[in-house]
């Protein structure tokens, strides 16, 4: 199930019209309070949100939505006319999974919903990956140093694992933004610095284990 969260009647119904003719359920609203009770009925799979909305704007509503454990593992994509890189980092640092500006294709639109659900999609396998006493469990999404248990988000899970899965290696903000966000953004390297940071105060004394390569990237372990 996906929900459409979209004040124009015109816009939203086609975009749940594409959605469905393409293999989807989806769902309209077109503010917050709409959204908020669908989300007592049903939780989605995937949320569309625009961000000028009336009443409560999508930064709001994203930022509650990655606030509740409900709903913050519920992968999101600003959909919206704002088209400067101050609002796509803004978005993408509050917790959104992708950023599509108005006004795009169909097709585009389809692909970018398939590879946000893809990326997001339950992992079965339950691997576990190990630096130090920094441990991951994949499948569980669980985070644990030492014997303590440490609270992330999507976002911030999905950083860790691929610096462990990468144990040793320097990775660039590009490579990171790429394999985490999906694709490249020019110039918005800044919402990678933004996560490294806030990661590392959630992991407390393991934050140390992350080292940042001067003009490179990060790395975790050696």
């Amino acid at each position: 199930m996906i929900y459409c969260v979209e004040d124009e009647k015109n816009i939203r119904e086609l975009l749940i019209y594409t959605l469905e003719t393409t293999g989807f359920s989806a769902k309209g609203m077109a503010n917050a309070k709409e959204l908020r009770i669908a989300l007592k009925e049903e939780l989605p799979d995937l949320i569309l949100l625009d961000i000028m909305l009336p009443g409560e704007d999508g930064y709001s509503i994203l930022e509650s939505l990655k606030l509740s454990r409900d709903t913050r593992g519920i992968p999101v994509i600003m959909v919206t006319a704002k088209e400067a890189e101050y609002d796509k980092v803004k978005g993408l640092e509050a917790g959104a999974d992708d950023y599509i500006t108005k006004p795009f294709g169909m097709m585009e639109f389809v692909a970018r919903v398939k590879a946000v659900l893809r990326r997001c999609s339950k992992q079965e396998d339950d691997k576990e990956l190990r630096t130090g006493d920094l441990s991951l469990s994949v499948g569980r999404h669980k985070v644990r140093w030492k014997d303590t248990s440490v609270e992330l988000t999507r976002k911030e899970f999905e950083l860790l694992q691929y610096l462990m899965e990468n144990k040793g290696l320097v990775m660039s903000r590009n490579q990171i933004l790429c394999h985490v966000w999906g694709y490249d953004f020019d110039g918005e390297t800044r919402t990678v610095d933004v996560h490294v940071r806030t990661l590392r105060q959630k992991l407390g004394e393991a934050g140390n284990l992350i080292e940042t390569v001067r003009g490179v990237g990060y790395r975790i372990g050696v």
